[in-house]
């Protein structure tokens, strides 16, 4: 994470002490950086320096930073703050998210005059947590039948539902929202066709999810992410071996069959409660989950933090107002 230029202004005044003139200046003109941590991680270190200073000779530099509850971070535990004015912020949570500002003070020393120049600089860092989105895919596929109002649809699609969930079940995913309906298709040059569209939801929080995740340390979200990727990609094999068994297999096809080619799926995102998604306020950061900012709230696993009616919220991550 880079830290910006500053834009300079100069209040002098003069003070003589023994044989050497001071002169302060202070400089309050900051740019603010946005910094995203993902919860439960140690942040980059955020340095009290802009890039054109960090080239040039500092002399008796001296640094102050003041986390977002206004008191200095100098010997707070979560923190690693450096003799260069380097900070780190550990074990990032929710709670920690808001202003981080650092003032660099040093000395301008005029080589000829030997009068010392008092010089302050702020930097300014909206630093917020964020989690990775819970992945889920929305599938769709089609099968052949030999009439809309034929007994064995509804009977075929619950035995599907069977099948697919035993598949993925290791992986505590499971097929949700699940449903089909029957629609007649004319095609040119063919007589009236029945097919079935099925649609179907997987989702990777199967009943004993929660147990899994306690394996793994800190969060679950990439865990969780993996799996659901692994019950996708053994659905899609599980399909792409229909087309095979069509082709090789039977000898009779069935009344019931898979329409090659039809399986397609939709990315579905959600963020966990406190959290949501704004590609506006954080397009640096527009696939994440970034912690609902004061004024806002999520209660639940939608993808945006929606705004309190009545703003009475003064924290990050609230989940009611």
């Amino acid at each position: 994470f880079a830290t910006w230029a500053l834009k300079q202004q100069n209040l002098t005044s003069q003070q003589q002490v023994g044989a050497l003139h001071f002169t302060s200046f202070t400089l309050f003109s900051c740019i603010t950086v946005n910094v995203y941590v993902k919860v439960f991680t140690n942040s980059p270190f955020l340095v009290c320096m802009d890039l054109a200073r960090s080239r040039e000779e500092v002399i008796d530099p001296t640094y102050l930073w003041i986390g977002p509850d206004g008191k200095n971070l100098e010997g707070q535990m979560y923190v690693n703050l450096t003799e260069t004015g380097k900070l780190m912020v550990m074990g990032f949570k929710a709670s920690m998210s808001g202003a981080y500002t650092c003032t660099l003070s040093h000395k301008i020393i005029e080589t000829t005059t030997q009068e010392e120049r008092v010089v302050f600089e702020a930097y300014k860092f909206m630093v917020y947590a964020y989690r990775e989105a819970d992945h889920a895919y929305h599938v769709f596929v089609r099968f052949t039948t030999r009439e809309c109002e034929l007994a064995a649809n509804g009977q075929f699609f619950e035995e599907l539902k069977k099948i697919l969930n035993n598949i993925i079940s290791d992986l505590t995913c499971h097929i949700i929202e699940s449903s089909y309906k029957c629609h007649s298709i004319k095609r040119p040059k063919q007589g009236l066709l029945h097919e079935l569209f099925v649609s179907f939801q997987v989702n990777p929080f199967a009943p004993g999810w929660e147990e899994v995740c306690h394996q793994v340390p800190y969060d679950c979200e990439d865990a969780t992410n993996m799996r659901v990727q692994e019950a996708r990609e053994r659905i899609g094999e599980f399909f792409n071996k229909q087309t095979y068994a069509l082709k090789h297999e039977f000898q009779t096809v069935p009344t019931i069959h898979y329409v090659d080619n039809s399986f397609s799926v939709t990315h579905i995102d959600s963020c966990r409660p406190g959290f949501g998604k704004n590609d506006i306020t954080h397009k640096n950061c527009a696939s994440c989950c970034v912690v609902c900012e004061p004024g806002t709230y999520s209660p639940n696993n939608e993808v945006t933090c929606q705004i309190c009616t009545r703003p009475r919220v003064k924290k990050y991550g609230a989940r009611s107002c």
